[in-house]
């Protein structure tokens, strides 16, 4: 069984979740200017980025890290942008 995380602002959130509602909110031009990789600058799709994005843990914290100061204004003092 799995503890509960309440100070976990992305505990039970999908990278799928996260994708979308970052491109609903800033698009994929505004993504790829904070985080440049290229399934946000070039052809982008929710798809080429969950499939790169489960691959590359360095890129997946600064899109985690994007959704965090986006959505909760909340900063991990860890990762750099």
């Amino acid at each position: 069984m799995t503890q509960p995380q309440p100070n976990n602002p992305l505990h039970g959130v999908k990278l799928e979740d996260i994708i979308t509602k970052l491109e609903k909110e800033l698009g994929w031009k505004a993504m790829g200017e904070v985080v440049n990789i290229r399934c946000f600058t070039h052809d982008p799709s929710v798809k080429s980025s969950l499939k790169f994005l489960r691959k590359t843990p360095w890129a997946r914290e600064k899109v985690e890290q994007l959704y965090l100061d986006t959505f909760h204004g909340f900063v991990w003092p860890s990762i750099k942008k």
